[in-house]
């Protein structure tokens, strides 16, 4: 029997953004610095139009239905989950607008971008200003996005990736210089952590960037939210929370009878809480007890939507546990496993520079989430680094094994040192 009082709760978010890519092209470096000087295209952004709001529908059924593809992917039980995939969506379409050939095909396949290159930006730039388009209240609402794109000092970037860029997604080229790749990576995370409240302090690990990344695109967003209906701080208790090994811990338990959009299938309770302004809201889908790994595992897009479809507004007497929680994820290989492959390795970027050198390295990402009775605050980055690839050898030489070495004169031939290695660590 389902019961309208809910305790336990899983999250995936799909909030929040940042993108960076290292993109890596031919050309004489720069002079060294450390600050960002800013060089931005002369296309203006872009307002968005009747075609392109009308085409927002099929961009956000593509996002949505890529977040449970991303989501089936990265669950394994052991651990809270917390991801963004709509701003992995977000920054992977920036690094998407340079994709080319079989590398743009099957990037649209695993994101599910079904519109033409030209549309898809179009609606990603009107989707982003239906958002901002919130504004920000101190104390209700506060949802702030921002792009940016750092760029390697002298590498010429073709005019068109970059007008794509500032068209859609309203980010000028910050020059800087990745082979002091310490400082350029301290740049662009302080960049994020301003971004973010400080949430994200350090989205790029260390070597994230090097002297052969060329580019960084960054998409960050800020969210943090009160509840329509607050939950009362004098109601909320220890009580225990189930674990998926049969073992209980006790956690505070925050509780509210409130009218709130509320449906039923088999298997599962969802429950929908608004935030201030009703223009957003937290869903959370209960299943029944015993068949979270079983439910989690065949979650999709589809048959969330039905679900939402289904809420009716009704008294709802809802428990769910505070939570604080931050995670991190390296996507190479849940992206690879989705059908990502040549954008890893046989790649072709070449709309950004005019070359096919360029290839994703990594995808960083990392997320952070906090739900008390006020409301709820989250932010989340991602980071995708692009390298040059390596020249392709003729022949493989691997010396594990005993050899013998000469030092000779080239000239002359004459051998001026010879010996063998036997044991390189004696």
């Amino acid at each position: 029997m389902i019961r309208q009082t809910i305790y336990r709760f899983v999250t995936c978010g799909a909030l929040l953004a940042l993108l960076a890519s290292g993109l890596a092209g031919c050309a004489a470096p720069g002079p060294s610095v450390v600050k960002a000087e800013e060089l931005r295209s002369d296309k203006p952004r872009s307002e968005p139009s009747s075609l392109q709001e009308a085409a927002l529908s099929e961009l956000v059924a593509g996002n949505n239905a890529f977040a449970f593809d991303l989501y089936r992917v990265l669950y394994d039980g052991s651990a809270n989950l917390f991801c963004s995939p709509h701003s992995i969506s977000v920054a992977l379409a920036m690094t998407y607008a340079g994709a080319r050939a079989r590398t743009e095909q099957q990037m649209a396949q695993v994101m599910h971008y079904t519109l033409p290159q030209a549309q898809l930006h179009a609606a990603f730039n009107a989707l982003d200003r239906a958002l901002a388009s919130m504004g920000e209240d101190e104390e209700a609402l506060r949802l702030r996005i921002a792009n940016s794109i750092w760029g390697q000092q002298g590498v010429a970037f073709l005019d068109p990736f970059l007008d794509t860029l500032a068209e859609n997604y309203g980010a000028g080229l910050r020059l800087v210089d990745f082979a002091q790749s310490e400082a350029a990576r301290q740049l662009i995370n302080g960049w994020v952590s301003d971004e973010t409240e400080g949430r994200i302090p350090e989205l790029l690990p260390e070597r994230a960037v090097d002297a052969e990344t060329a580019l960084v695109l960054a998409n960050a967003v800020y969210f943090k939210a009160a509840w329509l209906h607050a939950f009362p701080e004098a109601a909320t208790t220890d009580r225990s929370f189930h674990l998926l090994d049969g073992s209980e811990v006790s956690v505070p338990v925050m509780s509210q009878i409130a009218e709130l959009g509320y449906a039923e299938a088999p298997g599962v309770q969802v429950v929908e809480l608004p935030y201030a302004g009703e223009k957003l809201s937290m869903v959370i889908l209960l299943p029944e007890e015993g068949q979270f790994e079983r439910f989690a595992g065949s979650l999709d897009a589809q048959q969330v939507t039905e679900w939402l479809g289904g809420l009716q507004q009704q008294s709802v007497s809802l428990s769910m546990p505070k939570f604080t929680f931050d995670a991190g994820f390296e996507l190479r290989n849940a992206l690879m496993a989705l059908g990502m492959v040549d954008a890893f390795g046989d790649a072709d970027f070449s709309g950004m520079d005019g070359t096919t050198e360029l290839f994703i390295d990594q995808v960083y990402h990392k997320a952070f989430v906090a739900v008390d009775e006020a409301g709820t605050e989250a932010s989340a980055a991602t980071a995708v680094v692009v390298g040059r690839k390596a020249a392709v050898a003729d022949q493989t030489v691997i010396a594990d094994r005993p050899f013998v070495f000469l030092i000779r004169d080239i000239e002359t031939g004459a051998i001026l040192f010879l010996g063998h290695v036997l044991n390189p660590a004696a």
